[in-house]
């Protein structure tokens, strides 16, 4: 699959005179790439998404960012959505430094996810070992993003990145 995914972004890049540099990450959603040759942006990312689902989700989030006319969220930047294509669940978004927000594959727009207590209970704690003394500012972050009608529900430090 990830060849698959790979070739994807590839020909993404191609048809939009973008060249593939080093990969940035792979996850159970998808795959992503810097890519060079925006003339506009410099070098941008290239995300190739697995499933249907997880795409849309991710693009229906960026598009409310763009709405919103967001690239920060106290503090911490979101990339910004520059172009897409469904028939292969691919898109180009601009680059971030930390602080930042990244991976919104998981989020859900105007309607957040059920989960039983506990499991809500667990992920939660979860997190907030994984943030130690920095999870009252990720939840604000996550407040802050409820209020824009976008339900993060994959925090993890990779995804809530801070400076330090």
């Amino acid at each position: 699959m990830e060849q698959v995914l790979t070739q994807n972004d590839q020909t993404f890049a191609s048809r939009h005179g973008l060249r593939l540099a080093e990969r940035l990450g792979f996850g159970i959603h998808g795959i992503i790439f810097a890519a060079l040759g925006n003339p506009e942006t410099g070098v941008t990312a290239i995300k190739a998404h697995r499933a249907w689902e997880p795409y849309t989700r991710e693009l229906a989030v960026y598009e409310r960012l763009k709405e919103a006319r967001l690239c920060k969220i106290l503090g911490f930047n979101a990339p910004q959505l520059l172009r897409h294509e469904d028939e292969q669940r691919v898109f180009e978004m601009s680059i971030v430094t930390t602080p930042f927000l990244l991976d919104f594959a998981g989020a859900y727009v105007d309607k957040s996810p059920e989960f039983p207590d506990e499991i809500r209970a667990g992920w939660e704690s979860e997190t907030r070992d994984q943030f130690d003394l920095r999870w009252p500012q990720v939840q604000m972050v996550v407040s802050e993003l409820k209020q824009l009608g976008i339900h993060m529900v994959d925090v993890s430090p990779s995804n809530i990145a801070f400076l330090e």
